[in-house]
């Protein structure tokens, strides 16, 4: 069982022992130690909340708002909502920060406490790290009675989310109306089922739904990736649907599936989204994640812009967003961050942004895919019997490639001819991650096989 204090949050498996794992201590003492960051600058601070429809959310959310209260914060509880509603949410109630209770991605034992500032995104690397320590050193202050914190709900985040999006410049809503697309959508047993819904009944899109019900007991591993997206896949093509939708449990990862029942590659949601934009406001600066495809770029300069690459995490690919004025940005696993809109990871924005642009094109989904350079990646992970060996392995790959050019802000990035591979240890589980991309599928997956077996290699003889 793991408990893992990341720039994604506070992330771990529910039960088990205390300290190792995301136990009530462990909960009560880190939203503590974040009432206490708020309060330094803040007499009476605000803080809204929400989580995803995982089986632990609500007890979880519950403590989290009873703690805030006990240390005299106002509490708005969205209830079950969206990473980006709540991320909005924050903005629109002038609060001082705001709590997802959300594990993303993560299979349903997992769950985390995700920290946001007053502009409803994610706290610094630093603040984090200052987070952490007052948690650890355990010595708190709580309120007096007369101090103590109310609790309101404010279960109309991801309506007024929706309204926002239609409002956008770049969202055509009776151009899409206009189109009787029927999609399908995969809500993963989360809230994706109730808010990417309800964004085609505006949108007036007939909506087809699957894994929708029995919330939290997610119906296949809840990263969406194509190899577990085969139903949606089917029930696309059965439905002759125009496209498919799969999301991630807090909705803000978004896949494709085209209307033929392949997938259009989770990396290219972003690239489709950014080239709407890049036609639309013509050059402008983009930025991805390190572990991205060379396709954004690509498309970025043949458009008469620079791209630029950040450290994985969203919040380092908002900083240099905000540092190199981008038009747009987000991560290769799907997340699109809309700077019109806010800075964050948004999949119900992005399916509203592609509808458009898809309407706008006049194509299917696999005629769009067809229009970007084609790029092959491989997503590989290796379990670690300790964390601690990570830089050990690196050191160890770095010299194994000493002529090549290589990135190291973000574990160790070695770059080839028209290919790349990447090696990190993840945020979010306890593994190295390896990620490859080249022309062609056999070349990806070589570059891999290689990376996995010098790592063994390294395992072997350490």
């Amino acid at each position: 069982m793991t408990l893992i204090k990341s720039i994604s949050g506070i992330r771990g498996t529910i039960g088990g022992e205390t300290g190792h794992n995301l136990t009530p201590p462990d909960i009560v003492g880190f939203i503590s130690a974040y009432a206490s960051l708020l309060k330094e600058n803040n007499p009476k601070p605000v803080v809204v909340i929400g989580r995803d429809g995982r089986i632990s959310g609500q007890a979880l959310t519950a403590m989290v708002a009873s703690t805030l209260a006990f240390c005299g914060i106002d509490v708005i509880d969205c209830r079950l909502s969206t990473t980006p509603s709540v991320e909005m949410a924050v903005v629109k109630k002038k609060a001082n920060g705001g709590i997802i209770c959300t594990a993303s991605h993560n299979p349903k034992q997992w769950n985390a406490l995700k920290f946001l500032d007053d502009k409803g995104e994610f706290i610094s690397g630093e603040l984090g790290q200052k987070l952490v320590q007052i948690a650890d050193k355990g010595q708190f202050e709580y309120a007096e009675i007369e101090d103590f914190g109310k609790i309101t709900e404010y279960p109309e985040s991801i309506s007024d989310h929706i309204s926002a999006i239609l409002a956008m410049e770049t969202v055509d809503a009776d151009l899409i109306r206009s189109k009787n697309w029927t999609v399908v959508v995969d809500g993963i047993n989360s809230t994706g089922s109730i808010a990417i819904p309800a964004l085609m009944e505006k949108l007036g899109v007939k909506c087809i739904t699957i894994n929708d019900a029995d919330f939290g007991n997610f119906a296949h591993n809840p990263e969406p990736l194509p190899k577990h997206l085969h139903d949606l896949s089917e029930k696309v093509v059965a439905e002759s649907a125009v496209l498919g939708i799969a999301v991630d449990p807090d909705v803000d990862r978004l896949v494709f599936i085209s209307e033929n029942g392949q997938a259009f590659g989770e990396e290219y949601t972003l690239v489709a989204v950014a080239d709407y934009y890049l036609q639309k406001y013509g050059a402008g600066n983009t930025v991805s994640n390190l572990s991205s495809s060379l396709a954004l770029k690509d498309l970025t300069e043949n458009s008469g812009g620079a791209h630029f690459y950040a450290e994985v995490g969203e919040k380092h690919v908002v900083n240099e967003m905000k540092k190199r004025n981008a038009l747009i940005g987000g991560e290769g696993n799907g997340g699109i961050i809309l700077p019109e809109l806010h800075y964050g990871r948004d999949a119900v924005a992005g399916v509203a942004v592609f509808l458009t642009f898809l309407a706008k094109k006049n194509m299917l989904p696999s005629e769009l895919r067809n229009t970007y350079p084609d790029y092959h990646m491989g997503k590989d992970k290796i379990n670690l019997p300790d964390r601690s060996i990570t830089p050990g392995i690196l050191d160890f790959l770095k010299k194994e490639f000493p002529e090549n050019e290589k990135d190291e802000r973000d574990g160790l990035k070695i770059y080839f001819d028209q290919s790349w591979l990447h090696i990190r240890s993840s945020n979010t589980e306890p593994v190295l991650r390896i990620y490859t991309e080249a022309k062609t599928e056999q070349e990806a997956q070589r570059l891999s096989e290689v990376a996995s077996e010098k790592i063994a290699e390294f395992l072997k003889n350490r």
